[in-house]
């Protein structure tokens, strides 16, 4: 199947002592742009983040976001006793220097940094959940770009198809139209060169009818088209090439269009062109 490099998972995990939420979401972009947004406690988890991220994508801009929570239960919190001590003791010293000093609170006490812990969880348990939730996110992430992309492959494979008929109806149509023209232009060229030889007057003719013939450019097309549907049906990182097909099938819709000397040819090159460029927007989006 092809990807698309848009797609979005999230996911959450709780535990004894708080929880996590992941969230991953991608839009297209020429190379892997990789961006963590996460807590400081969590930073150190990064390189094994990214890893997991690049083994599953290849191109896209891919912003990942992390929040932890500690889980704040009253019971699970302890005094900090070493420290509730050495308050009482710097309290004594304060008030015998200063007799007129107010007494710690016990509000004042609970405030003080460090004095209430919290149980919290530890590297291995932060790091053994945060790593499952990130393959657990890949995975949803993974077959929302799947869908995204079998969705763009219906579409370019439609216009394909419309490609192809154009090509096809257009076909017949070119020797008669370069016929026809041939024609028009030996009559006008006659008409001015009444003492021209009629033999170098079909020279020039039959080499201005090879410059507008659009033979080559119509073959060149259907093996475009051939080669755009074989990439699709191969699946994988194909963004790249169909955008150099992209290319190649323009240049030749252009070529026909500047060859053209039929209005129905001229049609069918503009049809084909308007086609080509709808592709091409999708493509961007193609892993």
């Amino acid at each position: 199947m092809i990807l698309s490099m848009t797609g979005y998972a999230n996911t959450s995990a709780d535990f004894a002592s708080g929880s996590l939420t992941l969230e991953l979401r991608a839009v297209n972009h020429r190379y892997l742009d990789i961006q963590l947004r996460m807590p400081d406690e969590l930073r150190s988890f990064e390189g094994s983040l990214r890893e997991l991220i690049a083994a599953k994508l290849q191109r896209g801009k891919v912003e990942c976001r992390i929040n932890y929570v500690a889980r704040d239960t009253l019971g699970g919190t302890t005094l900090n006793r070493d420290l509730l001590l050495q308050l009482s003791i710097w309290n004594k010293e304060v008030q015998a220097a200063l007799p007129d000093a107010r007494s710690l609170s016990v509000a004042d006490v609970l405030r003080w940094n460090g004095m209430l812990a919290t149980p919290s969880a530890s590297a291995d348990e932060l790091r053994t959940t945060l790593l499952s939730l990130m393959q657990t996110a890949l995975q949803e992430f993974s077959a929302s770009r799947a869908r995204e992309g079998e969705k763009l492959k219906e579409f370019l494979s439609v216009r394909l198809e419309k490609i192809e008929a154009l090509r096809t109806e257009v076909m017949p149509h070119v020797p008669a139209a370069i016929a026809a023209y041939e024609a028009r232009l030996i009559n006008r060229l006659t008409d001015a060169l009444q003492n021209a030889e009629d033999e170098r007057i079909r020279q020039e003719i039959t080499l201005f009818a090879s410059k507008i013939d659009v033979d080559e450019e119509l073959s060149r097309l259907a093996s475009h088209l051939t080669e755009m549907r074989r990439i699709l049906n191969l699946g994988g990182a194909v963004g790249k090439r169909l955008d150099f097909l992209m290319q190649e099938l323009n240049r030749e819709a252009n070529t026909l269009g500047s060859k053209s000397v039929d209005a129905e040819v001229s049609r069918t090159a503009m049809e084909m062109k308007i086609l080509i460029e709808q592709m091409r927007e999708q493509i961007q989006n193609l892993e």
